[in-house]
């Protein structure tokens, strides 16, 4: 294959030589023919060297653009170009479907306690700025709003603009993680008066997630500095008289444009779509090579394995665009498709973070058979989950249930009705004991010690990693950078298998009346896909 000069100059040299290396598997596929088309035979095609050459060209093209695949740079663009070229190579019709988001991102911090004890604090290590913060520098007193301190911890702290009283005015007020989005309480913070905003997780469980310091977006843009606190700072705050700070963030907040890459197989009926989906945005801080390289390397290699398949059913594969502002890629795409449109997607598979380098092997939930936090997903779900479940009993390894929580590309589609599935590796949760006699590795380190961090690359200890942990990993494990080979590789198969399976056979899935589907499920969960990223 010639590559052009305009591919390579807009690719970079690397990945355009990945560009060369994928072109010619295509040529050369290991199912070319229709017949060769079993679910054995496309897990087997789908190899673990074919994975990673995919997250080597991510790497360098977030290498040549600043360090980052963020939606809104030049890094996603190439990333979005590399992903369309690949899926056009290999004979899917590719469509390139544009919106705009709010682009955000913190460029420096400081937190300081002036009084009674002068302190400073750690930015991502003593507290976070919140996605979307304002810009600017505010000092003043700290003031309680509404906070829920005593179990069952079930905190409204700021949903209510009747939560604030006029001492917020000019202060800044200590909000508590709870019932409604992070946006909600800062938004009726600024409106009251309030020069910044601290908030505290909400400590109603003893989980990290809820008493950690943890990320959080705020979904569209304020005025005001707005840090997030683990919930023992938040109740140390509390009961410190007269305590006042000053924060200090500098953040950028503006509309760009994105885009989605969406790629349909040839064949296969187009009244029963399974749709594949990995959001390809990174953090703007950081290459993303497990979030998300990994998941969009996975379905990319898939896609490219099973390309001369002849399918029973439609397959669509799609990378979104501005997971990491509020899902906004997958959101747009499902709100703008018509109700007909939506009735023909027989089910969605979703797949953010499959090599956590600290992993888990996490299977979305659908029956809600753990019993614990946001419910089944719509009826078909639990079919979905049963194909992973399976897989993972053929190669007699354990999974853990992952919750449907809305923090991933999934939200969108179980709001409208349709059943989902998925696997996902872990993120800022620390690894337990009892994980770690499951799987193995570092027991109290996060599954991906490198979330959200420059440490998420293919060199994780150059760009910041701790090094002894990531020695300890290795003494474990097998890692290409930040992400765990075995754990890729294994996943890589489930995808396949799930895939090839849906492809030739939705049998299982049960039929939903499409409207009635949409409304059920709306009302439970709503389009904007609140989880645990969002409140």
């Amino acid at each position: 294959m010639v590559v052009s000069g305009l591919l390579v100059r807009r690719l970079g040299g690397v990945a355009a030589v990945a560009v060369l290396l994928g072109t010619f598997a295509v040529a050369t596929p290991a199912q070319a023919t229709s017949s060769n088309n079993s679910v054995e035979k496309l897990t087997k095609s789908v190899t673990l060297s074919g994975v990673l050459r995919h997250l080597v060209a991510l790497q360098a093209i977030a290498s040549l653009n600043g360090g980052n695949r963020a939606s809104g740079g030049p890094g996603y663009d190439r990333s979005a170009d590399y992903v369309a070229t690949m899926m056009r190579l290999a004979g899917y019709h590719v469509t390139r479907q544009p919106f705009q988001f709010n682009f955000c991102e913190d460029t420096g911090s400081s937190f300081v306690q002036n009084a009674p004890t002068p302190t400073t604090y750690a930015d991502q290590v003593d507290y976070d700025v919140m996605d979307c913060s304002g810009n600017g520098t505010t000092t003043g007193l700290v003031v309680p709003v509404d906070l829920a301190l005593t179990t069952p911890n079930s905190s409204t702290s700021g949903c209510e603009a009747s939560d604030f009283t006029t001492a917020v005015n000019g202060n800044i007020a200590l909000l508590q993680r709870g019932t409604c989005p992070f946006g909600q309480k800062v938004a009726n913070a600024e409106a009251a008066g309030a020069t910044g905003v601290i908030l505290m997780n909400q400590g109603n469980t003893a989980a990290p997630d809820r008493q950690d310091l943890f990320l959080g977006t705020l979904g569209n843009p304020v005025g005001i500095p707005a840090i997030s606190v683990s919930y023992p700072r938040g109740v140390a705050f509390n009961g410190t008289p007269n305590l006042n700070v000053t924060i200090t963030t500098e953040t950028i907040a503006e509309v760009r444009d994105t885009e989605n890459v969406i790629a349909e197989s040839r064949h296969g009926d187009p009244n029963e779509v399974v749709t594949v989906g990995a959001h390809l945005d990174s953090e703007p801080d950081t290459a993303g090579i497990n979030d998300n390289g990994s998941g969009s390397a996975g379905i990319l290699e898939v896609a490219l394995q099973m390309r001369n398949i002849k399918t029973k059913n439609k397959v669509r594969f799609a990378w979104w665009g501005a997971e990491e502002s509020n899902l906004v890629g997958s959101t747009f795409y499902v709100s703008n498709l018509t109700a007909e449109e939506q009735a023909k997607i027989a089910l969605y598979l979703n797949f953010d973070m499959i090599g956590s380098p600290n992993y888990t092997f996490g299977v979305y939930d659908g029956d809600d058979s753990a019993g614990e936090g946001s419910g089944p997903g719509p009826v078909g779900s639990a079919q979905i989950e049963a194909v992973f479940q399976r897989f993972f009993a053929s190669r007699s390894e354990a999974t853990a249930a992952a919750d449907f929580t809305g923090r991933s590309d999934y939200g969108p589609f179980i709001a409208t009705g349709i059943p989902a599935g998925g696997l996902f590796t872990g993120a800022e949760v620390r690894k337990t004991e009892a994980d770690v006699a499951l799987w193995g590795g570092v027991a109290g380190a996060q599954y991906d010690p490198c979330y959200h961090a420059p440490c998420d690359s293919l060199a994780p200890e150059r760009n910041g990693a701790d090094a002894d942990l990531y020695r300890q990993l290795r003494q474990e494990y097998r890692l290409f950078g930040n992400v765990n080979t075995f754990a890729i590789d294994t996943n890589a198969d489930a995808i396949a298998t799930a895939v090839a399976t849906f492809a030739q056979d939705t049998s299982t899935i049960p039929a939903r009346p499409a409207a009635a589907a949409v409304a059920t499920r709306s009302a439970a969960v709503p389009m904007t896909a609140q989880g645990d990223w969002l409140q």
